[in-house]
C-alpha cells in the first residue's frame, strides 16, 4: 500500500516536472526571439547583425552595432518593419522619429556616410557627411559611398523601412 502510494507521488511529481519545463522552454523560445534568432511566427532563423533599409526603390543592407541600443531595435524589428518619415537635418543627415524611446549607449563619435544613429533615444539619424557628438551608434550601411547615399536619400524628406533579413 506503501509503495502504492508513493508511486502515485512520484508519477504527480514527474508530471509537475514536465508541465513546469515545458514553460522553461516557452520562456528560452522568447528569449531566443528577444535576441532575434528566431521569429516566433516563422520559426525561421534571422540575421541579428544585419538590417534592411529600403528607401525608395532602393535596398540597402547595414551592419549592427553590438549594444543592447542595437539588440532593442532588433527585438523591435520581429514584430515587423517600421518606416519611419525622415527629413534632412544641417545638410548632413536625415533624422526621423522611432515613435518610441530605445535604451542608449552614448559616446563621442565623429561620424562618416552611412553611420546610423539613435539619438536622444528616439530619433533615428542616417548620416551622408561627418558631425562630431555624443551619439549611440546603431550601425553602418554597407559597401555604399557618401555621392551613392546622397544619391538613394535624395533632397527633402524621405521615407525609410526598417527590416530584419531573413534567411
Amino acid at each position: 500500500m506503501i509503495r502504492s502510494i508513493i508511486q502515485f507521488f512520484s508519477f504527480i511529481l514527474v508530471i509537475m516536472t514536465l508541465a513546469c519545463s515545458g514553460e522553461s522552454h516557452d520562456f528560452e523560445a522568447e528569449n531566443l526571439i528577444y535576441e532575434g534568432i528566431v521569429n516566433d511566427s516563422t520559426e525561421n532563423k534571422i540575421n541579428t547583425d544585419k538590417m534592411i533599409l529600403k528607401i525608395g526603390d532602393t535596398t540597402l543592407t547595414a551592419t549592427l552595432a553590438d549594444n543592447s541600443s542595437a539588440k532593442a531595435l532588433v527585438k523591435e524589428l520581429t514584430n515587423g518593419s517600421i518606416t519611419i518619415e525622415m527629413r534632412d537635418y544641417g545638410n548632413m543627415e536625415k533624422v526621423g522619429s522611432l515613435g518610441k524611446n530605445y535604451p542608449t549607449n552614448d559616446e563621442s563619435i565623429t561620424t562618416e556616410p552611412g553611420d546610423i544613429i539613435l539619438y536622444q533615444g528616439n530619433a533615428l539619424v542616417i548620416y551622408y557627411a561627418p558631425n562630431s557628438w555624443s551619439f549611440t551608434r546603431l550601425g553602418k550601411i554597407d559597401n555604399i559611398t557618401k555621392q551613392e547615399l546622397i544619391q538613394v536619400l535624395g533632397k527633402g524628406d524621405v521615407n525609410v523601412t526598417l527590416s530584419l533579413p531573413q534567411e
